[in-house]
């Protein structure tokens, strides 16, 4: 062989290579992201407006789904409050559902006018700066503890914005 040839059998060889890296570690990443063929699932801009009443609230955030397992939030637990729905706005009417999609490698935005988590029946009343601890249960992930901020009665999350 002469050099000119050892030369390309080495690029080629090399190019194969990273080939090869380069795919492992795409099907690794969605395997790593869905475990056990569950969802991988992040949470982000929880928060709760300070209670108008001392009695109802609502829970707004954002569930990001990370892989390409679709969800459904199915039901909210926390220590605030026993009874807990979750509930979806269409044609400007509010109802309560039994679960929430979470698509695959999409997101679920819990934003006010539209879905979001009613609280009823407070055993305490939330106020500006504290935090209500919830967990969130899905379908297929594991449970989600979550803290929600609770702001202002006018706070609106940038997030909300982004529709």
């Amino acid at each position: 062989m002469n050099h000119r040839t050892t030369l390309r059998t080495a690029l080629l060889a090399a190019t194969a290579l990273t080939a090869s890296f380069a795919i492992s570690a795409c099907s690794s990443d969605a395997s790593d992201a869905a475990k056990d063929g569950k969802p991988a699932l992040s949470v982000s801009d929880a928060f709760m407006p300070e209670p108008v009443t001392a009695d109802m609230a609502g829970g707004f955030l954002v569930v990001k789904n990370g892989s390409g397992t679709a969800d459904k939030l199915t039901s909210v637990t926390s220590a605030v409050s026993g009874d807990i729905t979750i509930h979806e706005t269409k044609d400007q009417k509010m109802q309560q559902v039994a679960s929430l999609d979470v698509p695959a490698n999409g997101v679920l935005r819990l934003e006010r006018g539209g879905s979001h988590i009613m609280f009823m029946g407070l055993k305490s009343k939330p106020k500006v700066g504290d935090k209500v601890a919830v967990e969130l249960h899905f379908e297929k992930a594991d449970p989600v503890k979550v803290e929600l901020d609770v702001k202002e009665r006018t706070y609106n999350s940038a997030a909300s914005s982004h529709h």
